[in-house]
């Protein structure tokens, strides 16, 4: 391998020049006889650490690269050993089964699903209380499948397959010690919030809310919710009383679970109070301090701790594998958000995507900064739980140095993010004073992500992989992911998820390596039914047939087929766009700007930022007659109404003055035109 690196060049990336020539003597060292897989593996693990500067770890990798043949996939910034590759839990699958690689145990199980699932139920421990007739049931159709058939169990009660007195949640209100609860008392809370239920007369399948942060009470609540066979409603902690207000609606959920109020940074934030003004009409109400709550409550309210009776112990109720437990919210194109019902099959595809492609092993601290207002919530308690391992939850704000100090202080083994979070830590050197050596592995979904930023990231943890992962509330988990017995390149995706498989088109139909990626059902986790809109309609109608004639499903997502069997995302192929790691539709950003006076029309697209990462919101507003608006006043007006109408983390980048919009002959607006015209 030729080296190129050379002292000066070290010296302009950031390092004194003594320590530039020591280091490029190392790296020599290094590096000579080695090819570039091993050459990069010795330098990011030996070499390299996260006090150099960032430059110094991008010079390094582009110069060992530069010769990569990119026909044959992205260049890696992390590789398996052979001992790492076998301790996962794929490649034990993988022996278990006679399969010869990780490939063709992907295609083995895209091919023959009711044996893939069968085997992934039994290798998760799920609990039955009535044995399944069978796994799969197509008879009406791909869309209509059927899982488990015949069967009856309650989905909680799978969390609890560790030993009673393993670690279930490590945890640190902010500015306080570590504390921890152990799998016998979360299972004893959770069976006090279901005793408790009964109080307020609440019956199996009726809706329960929760709108709070992610604390060791949310969790209690959501399994206890569970247990009991009502159904949680889960709505964000950031959202405006309007937006609270609408999802109580949809739901019909009069009984709410909260918190008296947020705190960030040493300010107190209302939480109650905007249950209260969604018209919530009994609230649980729990004290951000885990004492009595700060704020007064109203007669029909419930202080948590009186809420909560003394029996501990509780019968799950088993139902039908596709009774509803959980009820979320995800944008759609137009009108209210659609209500997406989870049952009590979905959580099995959130434990196998974490026993698989995100590797979660029995005992390991799990932490994604999240709530279970978005699926990521629900999502870690069962990734975490059914897996036995530990739930780590930081309760201030992830974007601090505190937040990073908890990674550490914890022992995360795998760290969920999105790419604004991400940037955000890099910005503002938010990283510096923790060790992150002991991760085994990041995750992020929720945006495209940046290659630099996850450069960035990767080395922080002296190089360890991002599992990066994209799918919804409506598939329970990822399509598209990663395997950690393949190589890890930034802001690329290294295979579909496990038990289903996908194929990317173009507009007309056709079979390419840029497009709208679509599923191929059936698979564990997909939904099959919307409270509030036409399921077929949303994921089926119009869609075209796959290369094989195939029932196809859409999601939205535009991605790019990559050399080497990778991915890379380009965001949405729709009118719905992810800002802060959350999904909201054009529509709704619309709805809300519409009521800035002087504003006659208004249209809301995302776009990428030059080199990749989150979206942003751009605006393109059109004046009444006769008025005036200049952007940056109209910027400050519309971000107000969008923070106080739906949520404060979306954030305009972006406002262009127009005379008009471009139109369809039906009137629809052209928010692809504004796209690819925008500069």
């Amino acid at each position: 391998m030729r080296i190129t690196l050379t002292v000066e060049a070290l010296s302009q990336a950031g390092l004194p020049a003594g320590e530039a020539t020591s280091f490029l003597a190392s790296y020599r060292d290094a590096t000579r006889g080695a090819g570039m897989a091993d050459a990069w593996r010795t330098i990011s693990r030996d070499v390299l650490s996260p006090a150099h500067p960032h430059a110094v770890h991008r010079l390094c990798w582009d110069d060992i690269f530069a010769s990569w043949d990119d026909a044959s996939g992205p260049r890696p910034a992390w590789i398996p050993t052979a001992d790492e590759a076998a301790a996962t839990n794929m490649a034990k699958t993988c022996q278990r089964l006679w399969q010869p690689s990780y490939l063709h145990f992907f295609r083995w199980a895209a091919d023959n699903r009711e044996d893939f699932w069968r085997d992934t139920v039994e290798a998760l421990g799920i609990r039955f209380r009535t044995k399944p007739e069978r796994v799969l049931d197509v008879h009406e159709g791909a869309e209509h499948a059927r899982w488990f058939p015949g069967a009856s169990l309650n989905i909680a009660e799978s969390c609890f397959a560790a030993a009673g007195d393993a670690t279930a949640i490590v945890y640190q209100r902010e500015g306080g010690p570590l504390a921890t609860l152990t799998y016998s008392e979360l299972d004893a809370l959770s069976n006090r919030f279901a005793n408790s239920l009964l109080s307020l007369n609440v019956k199996p399948g009726d809706a329960v809310a929760i709108a709070m942060p992610m604390t060791v009470e949310a969790v209690a609540a959501y399994l206890g919710v569970v247990k009991a066979g009502v159904v949680v409603v889960s709505i964000a902690d950031s959202f405006a009383p309007d937006e609270i207000r609408t999802r109580l609606r949809i739901a019909r959920a009069e009984v709410a679970v909260t918190q008296d109020v947020v705190v960030r940074g040493g300010k107190s934030l209302p939480m109650y109070a905007k249950l209260v003004e969604a018209g919530a009409r009994a609230c649980i109400v729990c004290a951000h301090g885990g004492g009595a709550p700060a704020v007064k409550l109203r007669a029909t309210d419930r202080d948590w701790n009186k809420f909560l009776v003394r029996m501990s112990h509780f019968t799950a109720r088993p139902a039908s594998p596709d009774a509803f437990t959980n009820i979320l919210f995800s944008s759609g194109t137009t009108g209210d958000p659609k209500a997406i019902p989870w049952t009590h099959t979905t959580p099995v595809k959130c434990a196998m995507d974490g026993y698989y492609h995100h590797d979660i092993r029995p005992g390991e601290v799990v932490a994604w900064p999240t709530n279970l207002g978005w699926m990521m919530g629900p999502w870690l308690i069962y990734a975490s739980l059914v897996n036995r391992a530990t739930i780590g939850l930081h309760y201030g704000a992830p974007n601090t140095p505190e937040f990073c100090r908890f990674v550490e202080e914890a022992n995360v083994r795998m760290l969920g993010v999105v790419p604004s979070l991400v940037k955000a830590w890099r910005a503002h050197h938010m990283t510096e004073r923790a060790d992150w050596s002991g991760l085994r592995a990041f995750s992020s979904t929720g945006e495209a992500s940046n290659a630099d930023d996850y450069l960035w990231l990767m080395a922080r943890a002296g190089y360890k992989p991002v599992v990066e992962y994209c799918g919804g509330t409506e598939i329970g988990g990822g399509y598209i992911t990663q395997s950690l017995t393949q190589p890890s390149s930034p802001a690329t995706f290294s295979t579909p998820s496990l038990g289903l498989d996908v194929v990317i088109l173009s507009e007309d139909g056709r079979a390419a390596t840029q497009g709208e990626l679509f599923i191929m059902p059936p698979s564990v986790g997909l939904s099959q039914t919307l409270i509030n809109r036409d399921h077929h309609e949303v994921y089926y109608k119009d869609t075209p047939r796959g290369i094989k004639l195939e029932l196809l499903r859409r999601h939205g997502d535009e991605f790019e087929a990559l050399p080497g069997g990778y991915y890379r995302a380009h965001g949405r192929a729709d009118d719905t766009m992810n800002l802060g790691g959350i999904k909201v539709s054009s529509a709704e950003i619309e709805r809300v700007v519409l009521g800035v006076e002087g504003v006659s029309d208004v249209a809301a697209i995302a776009i990428d930022p030059p080199g990749g990462g989150p979206s942003l919101l751009v605006l393109y507003v059109v004046p009444k007659l006769g008025a005036s608006l200049r952007p940056d006043a109209c910027k400050e007006f519309a971000q107000s109404v969008i923070a106080a109408h739906l949520n404060p983390l979306f954030r305009v980048h972006e406002v262009r003055i127009a005379e008009s919009l471009p139109r369809t002959a039906s009137n629809k607006v052209m928010r692809r035109v504004l796209r690819d015209q925008h500069k």
